[in-house]
């Protein structure tokens, strides 16, 4: 039924269009509205999409959206119920699609939800304060149940209409996430999250009642993204014959081996340096992300365990000494930005478009790095974290620097217990 009402719609768009445009002959109106009528008589009633609401804590305190222009697709990269049960904690989706096609709400559809990340699409950022988006179990690489292409087709047929947003506005997580600099890349990239990213195959598409979908990405053709990820991007733009022969040709893409041509980064993305990623060298020998100071010699071989996840990590500051020898090794191009933040040793703050060469050039080893971020100031007994940031104060993606030098990010912080002097810094 949902494919008549879009084909019917679209007919009588065209029928009364200005003239010298495409039109449609009464006729033709006349036949889809005998194909609709028939198909609900002898193809049954449509079925009725049923929604459980499973709200998260934070539901009643996110902030309402000023406007809904994107509706963002997801894969949870983990199993149901321990998805389900984090993404719930956080207020971390709108829906949630389990395997059996039931569909949970998490977060009321009209309010922010911390899906998006570190996002852009079209020079628009934070998505999260723009989008919709929906959780699927399963797993970027995999198919998803038929269960789930009924309630998901329901659900986005359903959004779609009242929000208005057409088939080329729902991506998929992976077109919208985007990196900051790091040893691998030394510009912003897109490829940071491969997240959703069976959603973009055009057979899965039409299923879904999607007929149009993007055939570039707008970013990196306007250069403020570079491609960080080829495989990714041939998946997500190519038409159906190139989406398959990239499928062909990097079908070893997802294994979690480190060998040349496949980095730490490429198998971990922004995990790379995380405790909870585990490398495994060739000779039996572990460690955990955090605990490698030189990259160079991790050896080929080394196998990667990183936990299951496709949710959006807090943000955390990188170190020099630590995670790369040189400012620029860590914040790329951008290392001499006013969004790139620096912490030294001896407690001072400085932006990058504040330091000079001498400044790089001598920088102290143990120097903290935060890139693409708003230094918001200090809180004070007449201001507060709220008045810094508005509704950001307790994101995973703000950065609070403590008095004392130590560092939390939103979910860890009470807003009525944070010392006065602590500096407040949230994503730009």
């Amino acid at each position: 039924m949902w494919v008549l009402q879009k084909a019917l719609a679209r007919a009588l768009s065209m029928r009364f269009n200005k003239r010298g445009m495409k039109t449609v002959s009464r006729a033709s109106i006349e036949t889809a509205l005998l194909a609709a009528v028939l198909f609900a008589c002898f193809g049954g009633p449509a079925r009725a999409l049923s929604i459980r609401s499973h709200y998260s804590r934070w539901n009643r305190s996110r902030p309402r959206r000023s406007g809904t222009e994107f509706i963002i697709l997801h894969t949870t990269e983990g199993k149901a119920k321990g998805s389900l049960d984090k993404l719930r904690r956080n207020g971390e989706a709108h829906y949630f699609v389990d395997t059996n096609g039931k569909v949970y709400r998490i977060i009321h559809r009209d309010r922010v939800a911390l899906h998006a990340g570190r996002s852009m699409w079209d020079g628009r950022t934070n998505l999260d304060n723009r989008s919709i988006g929906i959780e699927v179990v399963g797993y970027h690489n995999k198919s998803v149940t038929e269960g789930q292409i009924a309630a998901l087709r329901d659900l986005l047929a359903d959004l779609q209409r009242i929000y208005n947003i057409p088939d080329e506005r729902v991506l998929t997580h992976s077109m919208v996430a985007y990196g900051a600099p790091n040893r691998w890349h030394s510009r912003s990239h897109r490829g940071r999250k491969r997240c959703g990213m069976l959603f973009a195959r055009r057979s899965l598409r039409l299923r879904l009642g999607l007929e149009r979908q993007p055939s570039f990405d707008p970013d990196v053709r306007a250069g403020r993204l570079t491609v960080g990820d080829p495989y990714l991007a041939a998946v997500l733009y190519g038409d159906a014959a190139r989406q398959k022969e990239a499928e062909r040709h990097f079908a070893g893409n997802g294994a979690r081996v480190i060998v040349a041509g496949r980095s730490a980064w490429d198998i971990a993305r922004d995990e790379y340096n995380s405790h909870d990623t585990v490398y495994i060298y060739p000779d039996g020998t572990r460690r955990r992300g955090d605990e490698i100071r030189d990259w160079r010699k991790v050896p080929a071989g080394t196998r990667v365990e990183i936990a299951d996840a496709c949710a959006n990590e807090p943000e955390s500051v990188r170190y020099l000494g630590r995670d790369g020898g040189t400012a620029a090794e860590i914040a790329g191009d951008e290392f001499g930005a006013r969004t790139t933040i620096y912490f030294l040793p001896d407690g001072r703050v400085r932006r990058g478009d504040e330091l000079s060469d001498g400044d790089f050039k001598s920088m102290p080893g143990k120097t903290g790095i935060l890139v693409g971020y708003v230094h918001g100031g200090a809180i004070s007994s007449r201001r507060s974290a709220f008045d810094v940031c508005g509704p950001k104060w307790n994101y995973p993606s703000t950065v609070y620097r403590f008095p004392d030098g130590g560092f939390r990010n939103g979910k860890e912080v009470d807003e009525g217990a944070i010392p006065g002097g602590t500096l407040v810094f949230f994503r730009n």
